[in-house]
């Protein structure tokens, strides 16, 4: 099921009519109650009162003529939320969802990854180990692996020159030797010494 503008157009009537999403669901077909519930919210649509609101506007005229002796506090206590700044828009992608910090902090496929940190440094050892294992790797892809085979990526996932290891694995571990050496780093001297 794919959200058309007809059917996008349909929930948005439902939804301010007071319909629930339940029977917003029934009427577009094909879709669930919860599916609903995620459009509205993707499409930024108020919450709705239901009954509460309608209470309000009923509480309103009530209130005036209580309020006809004194009406000067109470419209100064309503004008205060009213000077708040706007809220602004937020950024919304290619579907008009709207796209959070979380979203923009995702890296696409291909892109360089920032820096990580480090706290142990890898030996120069470790490293000249690692680059002569891969030589002699196997290249294996990702259906090809076992219990038996090295499990350490190689390259970027999204590009066609991406394998794992495959060569043995040390005993108890996901990887060869040399990637073990990589993978698993001793404590450091500071640690060992709180101990």
């Amino acid at each position: 099921m794919s959200w058309t503008d007809e059917r996008v157009e349909t929930l948005k009537k439902m939804w301010g009519e007071g319909q629930s999403a339940s029977q917003i669901a029934k009427e577009l077909g094909g879709v669930t109650r919860n599916a609903v519930i995620g459009k509205v919210h993707r499409l930024g649509l108020s919450n709705r009162a239901g009954s509460g609101g309608a209470a309000a506007t009923k509480a309103a005229p009530k209130e005036k003529p209580a309020a006809a002796a004194k009406p000067a506090p109470k419209p100064a206590t309503k004008a205060k939320p009213a000077s708040t700044p706007p809220k602004e828009e937020p950024e919304l992608d290619e579907n008009g969802i709207p796209i959070s910090a979380a979203r923009r902090a995702i890296i696409p496929a291909g892109q360089p990854l920032p820096p990580q940190p480090s706290a142990n440094e890898i030996s120069p050892e470790a490293l000249a180990k690692v680059n002569e294992v891969e030589k002699t790797a196997k290249k294996i892809s990702l259906m090809e692996l076992t219990e038996k085979t090295c499990k350490w990526p190689v390259g970027d996932p999204a590009t066609d020159d991406f394998w794992f290891c495959g060569l043995a694995v040390q005993q108890g571990k996901p990887y060869c030797e040399a990637h073990v050496g990589v993978a698993f780093q001793p404590m450091s001297s500071r640690r060992d010494r709180r101990r």
